[in-house]
């Protein structure tokens, strides 16, 4: 793996950021391979040890985006002191579970409980609903209501789902403190008493997103955003030749890099009527936790279109100036930016991988359940991409010409949205 010293990259890096005495007349003059590979680059470096998410190695990675965004010249978002929207998740590990159910001892395989509390000792008289998961239901979604209910339940779950059963333990996952607590009980009766007790450790993990803004000039209550997730994997298990580092530069080091790269291009270009939020998401890969916020402390109705970049660095399935929408027939908006590309060598197509669900696995989804045209603009191959998730995701791997003219294709399609002259429907879920 190529070594890579970041000192050297920060001179650089200020000597790109000299006051700009005019207007760019096109993204030509902003959006270059040059500044796109310096980004890309430091990004992407051994010494940012894979960005994982709640793990001192991300500091790096939301400092240099914190310096780009602050040379760029954007505004904080909503009040915020800095371009950082920090949030703590709590994170509950399970060490040991016992109960009585009908008087009888149950096996502690038959019982999953979702708790923030270290110790919880739950009976028959301690308050809790009483649920229930039949043979007919599909196990997660009925499962998801009960989390989402924010009550105290014990939910007895038919043995029709054995199979299956223990994915419930994927319940466990870094959410907002809450004292309540949901348990799932495998029976083929019904729960009249019982006793439960569970023992886990909690600990706090501390999270931000990287956010910027530009206001907008006559319809500043009207957002667009453009994103990408500045986490990835970390340090995993060395390979054959030794690279231990996940340096994610496809996956979303180059979606970051779009996010910056845009901000650069639509602050000196100085006209956008709606306001733009520029935001480099946090913990995609282990759940979508960022995007999750984020979406929490905005007004979706506010959000007239998301466009949200992800794994841009290869080419596509059509090879080079292409690219797809995921959810493409969600809204209009893929029509929309088509159309605003006719005349050029540029072409964005629908999402050849549906099968895959992309539209609601990445970090556009949050927004798009609440109705807003968020859509994934991507050209990962799918069924061929062949660093995903490897340690082989380097910036060597990508083709640093596409991908600036991918990013410039977003710049020119996106300006009607921009501008307020184009609203792209909503999403109907």
């Amino acid at each position: 793996m190529k070594k890579f010293f970041i000192a050297a990259i920060a001179v650089a890096s200020f000597a790109c950021h000299r006051p700009v005495n005019k207007v760019p007349a096109s993204a030509e003059d902003v959006i270059t391979v040059a500044e796109v590979q310096r980004i890309e680059r430091v990004l992407s470096a051994d010494d940012m040890q894979g960005r994982k998410a709640g793990t001192p190695s991300i500091e790096k990675a939301a400092a240099f985006i914190e310096q780009e965004f602050a040379a760029t010249g954007l505004d904080n978002f909503q009040g915020l002191s800095t371009y950082r929207q920090e949030f703590s998740l709590m994170q509950p590990k399970h060490i040991s579970t016992s109960a009585t159910i009908n008087g009888k001892e149950a096996d502690k395989n038959n019982i999953v409980v979702i708790t923030q509390h270290p110790d919880l000792t739950v009976t028959e008289h301690s308050g809790y609903e009483k649920g229930y998961i039949r043979s007919t239901d599909q196990l997660g979604a009925a499962a998801r209501k009960f989390q989402s209910s924010g009550k105290n339940m014990i939910v007895v779950v038919d043995t029709a789902h054995r199979k299956n059963f223990s994915r419930l333990a994927g319940f466990r996952r870094p959410s907002e403190a809450t004292s309540s607590s949901l348990i799932f009980v495998l029976s083929d009766q019904d729960v009249n008493s019982f006793s439960i007790n569970s023992r886990h450790s909690v600990t706090t993990i501390n999270y931000a997103n990287v956010v910027g803004v530009i206001p907008g000039k006559s319809r500043k209550d009207e957002y667009v955003i453009f994103s990408g997730h500045y986490d990835h994997l970390g340090i995993g298990k060395p390979t054959p030749e030794g690279d231990s580092i996940y340096n994610g530069a496809n996956d979303d080091a180059a979606g970051t890099t779009a996010v910056m790269m845009l901000a650069k291009y639509f602050k000196q270009l100085n006209n956008n009527q709606r306001t733009l939020i520029f935001v480099a998401f946090t913990a995609e890969e282990s759940g979508g936790f960022g995007s999750t916020y984020f979406s929490k402390q905005i007004n979706a109705d506010k959000v007239m279109a998301m466009f949200n970049l992800e794994m841009i660095g290869t080419e596509s399935k059509w090879g080079k100036n292409s690219a797809y929408i995921t959810g493409f027939d969600k809204t209009d908006m893929g029509t929309i930016l088509q159309k605003n590309l006719e005349g050029s060598s540029f072409t964005f197509h629908p999402d050849p991988y549906t099968e895959e669900d992309l539209f609601y696995r990445s970090d556009n989804a949050t927004l798009a359940r609440l109705g807003v045209p968020a859509h994934t603009i991507s050209t990962a191959k799918m069924d061929d991409e062949k660093y995903y998730h490897k340690p082989g995701d380097e910036i060597e791997t990508l083709d640093m010409q596409n991908m600036t003219a991918i990013i410039k294709a977003i710049a020119l399609s996106s300006k009607g949205i921009v501008s307020g002259v184009q609203t792209p429907t909503r999403v109907k879920n």
